[in-house]
């Protein structure tokens, strides 16, 4: 027989169905928007649905090169940095974990010390322009955010939850450091790979302020810069009270349709992650 459903559950499917919707009514807005006409989004403001519909703004933002430049670049910012970052933390947070002699301290310490203070942003300048020549180069916003601290000490409270006689059981067939890393403690470890391969790419996909910084080629703006050097334009423009750009240009619709197009890709990326997300978020944060 169907067990009744009890009225506890019923609440919470009903609570958490309304908060999803209320979560989903803003993307929504934005999108509509998007396909709404200037005139009538002057005027009226936000609406549920796009009454008159319009395709203006992503007829302006197809045309030319610039959008197609912005997603190339955002691409290979998020796909090497995370790769990178995603590399560069397992291996760190390994070798804390393991508490070896002699360097596990001193990596710790080196990964806690910028979750206190930095250098600031003069020195940071002249860091990355100076001493390592990356200006306008896409591993000028790659390097910096390479390590974050925190999700250091995540994988490593993950990485000593790894069962040891699985570990000694490899070490007496005569695997060694290495293997043992890449041909055990990997494949175990998707849960919290998945987790950082979602933060870094998150940060990454968002970052634009180092792009501002760094690049001077309008080719090698990121999407996220393209979008703010928009923004910025177009409500310029429209201020000039002769301007016949600012007549022409539709500017907020202009501002959700570039909204649309650079949440889209990293908000579909989610969904495949979400089982690993949720299962090494836990794991990760049950030991301090």
């Amino acid at each position: 027989m169907r067990r009744r459903m009890e009225p506890f559950a019923a609440v919470s499917y009903v609570t958490v169905t309304l908060f999803g919707l209320f979560c989903l009514v803003p993307l929504w807005m934005i999108v509509a928007g998007s396909l709404t006409d200037e005139s009538v989004l002057g005027l009226n403001g936000y609406s549920l649905f796009p009454q008159p519909f319009s395709l203006r703004a992503y007829e302006l933002l197809f045309t030319g090169q610039s959008l197609l430049n912005g997603y190339i670049a955002s691409l290979f910012i998020t796909v090497v940095g995370t790769i990178l970052s995603i590399s560069c933390t397992a291996a760190i947070a390994w070798v804390i974990a393991r508490r070896l002699p002699f360097i596990s301290r001193p990596l710790t310490i080196f990964a806690y010390v910028p979750m206190l203070f930095n250098g600031g942003l003069v020195p940071f300048y002249l860091l990355v322009t100076q001493v390592l020549g990356l200006t306008n180069s896409w591993f000028a916003m790659i390097l910096p955010l390479m390590l974050a601290p925190f999700l250091i000490f995540v994988t490593v409270s993950f990485f000593r939850q790894m069962p040891e006689e699985i570990l000694d059981a490899a070490r007496i067939d005569g695997a060694g450091e290495l293997r043992i890393f890449f041909q055990i403690v990997l494949p175990l470890s998707k849960p919290i790979l998945a987790v950082l391969g979602l933060f870094y790419a998150v940060t990454y996909w968002n970052e634009w302020f180092t792009g501002l910084l760094f690049l001077t080629d309008p080719d090698k703006f990121p999407l996220q810069l393209i979008l703010q050097n928009l923004i910025s334009n177009v409500t310029n423009a429209a201020s000039l009270p002769s301007s016949a750009g600012a007549a022409m240009a539709p500017v907020y619709q202009l501002r959700f349709a570039m909204t649309v197009l650079t949440v889209g890709p990293i908000l579909l990326a989610y969904p495949f992650a979400q089982r690993f997300f949720v299962k090494g978020i836990t794991l990760g944060a049950t030991k301090g």
